[in-house]
């Protein structure tokens, strides 16, 4: 059994993989990670979940401030050290990189992930607080990065920058041409984003000269639909399931 934990910058998530597969995972948010233990204690009861029965426990963060404050919640529950993604642990993959210690370890967990699935040129798209595209190669190289800001960061930025505009569901408009102020926003944020995925992965198309295997990840990812169809596979696990390829292969 591997306990597998994302900490980013919207949501601890942590996931359980046992027997071959993913027990549903659980969320915390990251603002408040002061009272994760509470979450944790009652997620335990109601799953009846035995860390004694752990074999591996992997770590990723990328938020440093909440990182020592969460090793010391997992040394405490799991009596194990956990392997904390980083530079030492990339050798998992070759990375085509200027800087290890500037690349996400939630980028690399995508990259091996989507690797591990197609054995192919790939771009990993995770829709959360950013909107990054990951790209490989098919020997497993990360070829290079992009990151944009998440449609969730995107609206509250409008939302907490502006006088008079409001907070709106992320859905998709009923059409470009917003009659009101709600769908004048989704308009240029929902849609806006539709044509800068598929703008970057003209690009990507261009720059890498072949083509690659789009599987997208995130929880914004459903909310996506024009773009579903660009997609060979959508995996909300995925980023987790990369942390548990390295615990099994440390």
């Amino acid at each position: 059994m591997i306990l597998a934990i994302d900490i980013g910058n919207s949501d601890i998530v942590w996931g359980i993989y046992r027997a071959g597969q993913w027990l549903p995972e659980w969320r915390h948010p990251s603002s408040d990670y002061l009272k994760v233990e509470e979450t944790l204690k009652k997620k335990i009861e109601e799953t009846e979940v035995d860390f004694s029965q752990l074999s591996r426990v992997v770590l990723s963060s990328v938020v440093p401030g909440i990182t020592p404050f969460m090793l010391d919640v997992i040394r405490r529950y799991t009596q194990r050290d956990p392997l904390l993604m980083g530079p030492d642990l990339y050798q998992q993959m070759e990375l085509e990189i200027d800087n290890p210690w500037e690349i996400g370890s939630d980028l690399v967990a995508n990259a091996l992930a989507g690797y591990e699935l197609t054995k192919d040129y790939c771009v990993v798209i995770d829709f959360g607080t950013a909107l990054t595209f990951t790209c490989v190669s098919d020997t497993g190289y990360v070829l290079g990065v992009s990151i944009a800001p998440g449609l969730k960061t995107a609206m509250n930025a409008l939302f907490y920058n502006t006088a008079q505009l409001p907070q709106v569901p992320l859905e998709i408009p009923p059409n470009s041409l917003g009659k009101n102020t709600a769908h004048a926003l989704q308009s240029g944020i929902m849609l806006g984003y539709v044509g800068l995925v598929k703008e970057l992965l003209a690009r990507f198309r261009e720059d890498i000269g072949h083509d690659f295997k789009v599987l997208a990840t995130g929880g914004l990812a459903r909310f996506m639909t024009p773009l579903h169809s660009y997609f060979d596979m959508m995996d909300p696990m995925l980023t987790l399931d990369g942390l548990r390829l390295v615990a099994e292969r440390a």
